[in-house]
């Protein structure tokens, strides 16, 4: 038997980082859909939040799942949803591109505050600068 622990924390936004997701509660429907959706696809979402227009979600992957189809399945099912639920407008999608980097089991906790205090998070800055970080941090270039 083979012994797999992959975490991953991914991150994606609204097409063109509309404000879709306005009250606490909508986040909360949202957030709970798409870790139930990922339940059924045998994807484990450790932690998942997010904000007006985007989503971290911790993921540990099986040695099966690759980080794109997870978030495709992800991202695919919950754009129909929410427009069938009405929750969005008919337009509504996600942006095709993502971030996703691994995360140590040594800073899980860290990773886990970090996505637990988006809101608090982005009273002081957008998730445009927020991205820009992330990839300035883990020092992604635009060959990547």
């Amino acid at each position: 038997m083979s012994y797999v622990r992959i975490w991953v924390h991914a991150v994606w936004s609204t097409k063109n980082r509309e404000p879709f997701f306005q009250t606490p509660t909508l986040r909360q429907v949202v957030f709970s859909h798409i870790r139930d959706h990922a339940h059924e696809h045998d994807i484990y979402v450790d932690f998942i939040n997010g904000y007006t227009d985007h989503v971290h979600v911790l993921i540990s992957l099986k040695s099966t799942q690759s980080i794109a189809e997870v978030v495709h399945i992800l991202k695919g099912e919950s754009s129909r949803w929410l427009k069938e639920k009405r929750y969005v407008p008919a337009y509504f999608a996600w942006q095709t591109e993502y971030f996703a980097v691994s995360v140590c089991e040594s800073t899980l906790n860290k990773t886990r505050d970090y996505i637990r205090n988006q809101e608090a998070h982005h009273q002081g800055r957008s998730y445009a600068e927020e991205y820009d970080s992330l990839v300035r941090q883990w020092r992604f270039t635009t060959d990547d």
